[in-house]
């Protein structure tokens, strides 16, 4: 683990002038920064300044920016925007991340509830920092001759594929994202390998990003759902593989309702910094 301060040069970019700290985190390569915002001083409806500090040659660079604010009905709130500066829906690795967080800042202590805007989450955080996190309910999945559709938090298209390690995510994932399929709302893609009754390998091309990201948690949860729901497995616990990492997703299934649903992974610090906008 890397530990140390890094200062970031003013950036005239913004009327602000102010000094905010951030932390770094990563959960299985899918990277956030981090801010403590519960005095509310963050100016985030600035997308031009969100989308700067993600920039990965002249910000910070994270595939997204995570705000923790306070919230009345649990302990703490998450506040999610992509690296292209806009809010967006779930995010199942920065929210282990952000639980871990949490925990830094003595909001929590090995377990937590949180806000998000998908509802209520639970979460329950180990000594080695990996983060067990309850994600949401899926009640409806569309299952389609060659692809699988569903929300976990957000939507992702989940497609097979014979040999992943060729497949061209960046292109391939954006015609599918933009494509007739899911119109202007878009979706997220994952490709998808079978390894044995319940490993998968997968890729993401995530929306918001527009790219390839080393890993994805809501779309790890939908191939784990989807295969399930395809019969390409009967268990309910399912290794899904990332290019960053190793993932573990759990679920009951009653019916045609998948619930008790848990994305378990590291939630790793990197480094903390200051900048000054």
């Amino acid at each position: 683990m890397i530990n140390f301060s890094l200062i970031v040069r003013t950036f005239v970019i913004t009327k602000y002038f102010m000094e905010i700290n951030f932390e770094k985190y990563e959960g299985t390569g899918n990277d956030f920064v981090m801010i403590d915002n519960r005095t509310y001083f963050f100016p985030k409806k600035d997308e031009k300044l969100i989308a700067h500090l993600c920039d990965r040659r002249f910000g910070v660079g994270a595939d997204g920016l995570i705000l923790l604010e306070n919230d009345s009905e649990s302990d703490f709130k998450m506040v999610y925007f992509n690296s292209d500066g806009n809010q967006s829906t779930m995010c199942g690795n920065g929210g282990r991340c952000l639980v871990a967080f949490a925990k830094k800042l003595n909001i929590i202590d090995d377990s937590a509830s949180f806000m998000a805007i998908d509802g209520l989450h639970h979460a329950t955080i180990f000594d080695d920092n990996i983060v067990s996190l309850q994600m949401k309910d899926v009640v409806s999945v569309k299952s389609e001759s060659n692809y699988t559709f569903l929300d976990t938090g957000s939507p992702h298209h989940v497609e097979m594929v014979a040999a992943i390690a060729n497949i061209n995510v960046k292109v391939q994932g954006a015609a599918i994202r933009y494509g007739e399929i899911y119109g202007s709302a878009g979706a997220n893609v994952n490709f998808v390998e079978q390894i044995n009754e319940n490993t998968f390998s997968i890729r993401t091309y995530e929306r918001g990003v527009e790219d390839e990201t080393l890993s994805c948690g809501t779309g790890a949860t939908a191939v784990a759902i989807a295969m399930n729901f395809r019969g390409k497995t009967t268990s309910n616990t399912i290794k899904i593989n990332v290019q960053g990492g190793k993932l573990e997703v759990s679920f009951d299934k009653i019916d045609s309702k998948f619930t008790n649903v848990f994305l378990k992974g590291p939630g790793t610090f990197v480094f903390q910094g200051k900048i000054t906008i």
